[in-house]
């Protein structure tokens, strides 16, 4: 009896301390927004879901039109975590060994020496990824996938904070080559930026008046560093403790499985959830795969983190799931004549799955 009392009042103890960890975790999370926000102006969505991808230990896609702030996003976040960054400007012309890099002939030495490039950098931008042809997505996609990088017949690893985040265009088609599943898979979020508000536009406006004003000023200014790499896996372990109910697993496994038409049903299905599967199923064409349910697992994770909750509730779930789903979904051409995108369907989705 006094063993289990003491086990009691230590498991009390452990979790009084998780909170409060939790809860410094938090001040320091919201410490990131706002030194993010001095430079990137109304896009709040924007700033959370890149720390979001970063503490889960995935990549990132960014998609949007010119000018609202992607690359400046992705510069101000390598300068806030003081990370090594490197930019990469895809075009049609690019090659595998602009990325990679190569073998150069030493001729002092009568052998071959690997030259390293770009990709070996712990943030790596890949601005306009999709106007890169397949053979240099299939050289970013082992990078992406397996933390490596092969040079002739060298495997060479990428260093342990390795973080691609990608941007493209949703308006120009001209010139650029579609993602294929298997790497847009690869990515465990997908951000879509949108126009500012009229009042962060206007401050936007204000801070980059005058014509003696040359460039961006909000990109000049350097950023305080807040996140480290020790804070960084410091926060990447105190997610790791936050609990995640049986319950609340199965309905992450829920909403997954409603997203494909094709799957078999294990039980007996309710005739709501039966009925809800039936109107979204004409306009999905291939659902999400198991990576989806990971990726979703980790999100909720750091949504509960920037919350300041020592468990994962189905609101966490309900945030993430559209930027974890929005790039899993192949689409019919019934959803394109009904003009429904990736976003509608997964929150219809979210509407008739039940609960916990």
């Amino acid at each position: 009896m006094l063993d289990v009392t003491i086990n009691a009042m230590q498991e009390k103890q452990e979790a009084a301390a998780l909170t409060e960890d939790i809860v410094r975790a938090k001040v320091m999370l919201d410490t990131y927004k706002l030194e993010m926000a001095k430079r990137v102006v109304g896009q709040d969505e924007m700033i959370e879901g890149l720390l979001t991808a970063l503490l889960a230990g995935g990549h990132c896609l960014l998609e949007g039109a010119p000018g609202l702030a992607k690359t400046l996003a992705v510069k101000t976040l390598a300068g806030i975590t003081g990370l090594n960054f490197k930019r990469i400007q895809f075009t049609p012309d690019l090659l595998p060994a602009d990325l990679t890099g190569t073998l150069v002939w030493e001729q002092k030495t009568n052998s071959f020496s690997i030259r390293k490039g770009p990709m070996f950098a712990n943030i790596v931008l890949a601005d306009e990824i999709n106007r890169a042809p397949a053979k240099v997505q299939s050289a970013l996609l082992e990078a992406m996938e397996e933390g490596q990088i092969t040079i002739g017949e060298n495997s060479l690893p990428l260093p342990d904070e390795f973080f691609v985040l990608a941007t493209q265009n949703p308006i120009e088609h001209e010139g650029t080559y579609p993602l294929p599943e298997a790497q847009l898979d690869r990515f465990l979020l997908k951000l879509v930026v949108r126009y500012p508000q009229p009042e962060d536009e206007l401050r936007i406006l204000k801070m980059n008046a005058g014509f003696a004003v040359r460039g961006n000023v909000l990109e000049r200014q350097k950023p305080s560093v807040v996140l480290d790499v020790e804070t960084i896996n410091g926060l990447r372990k105190l997610a790791d403790s936050i609990h995640v109910d049986e319950t609340v697993e199965r309905y992450m496994v829920a909403v997954v499985e409603a997203t494909r038409p094709a799957q078999p049903q294990s039980k007996p299905e309710t005739a709501a959830l039966r009925a809800g599967k039936e109107s979204v199923y004409r306009y999905i064409s291939f659902g999400a795969s198991p990576r989806a349910v990971l990726a979703l697992h980790r999100a909720s994770k750091i949504a509960a983190l920037f919350s300041g909750s020592p468990f994962v509730k189905p609101e966490d779930v309900k945030k993430t799931a559209v930027p974890v789903l929005r790039h899993r979904l192949v689409l019919s051409y019934e959803a394109e004549a009904a003009a429904l995108d990736a976003d509608v369907i997964i929150n219809r989705i979210l509407s008739f799955v039940p609960v916990p």
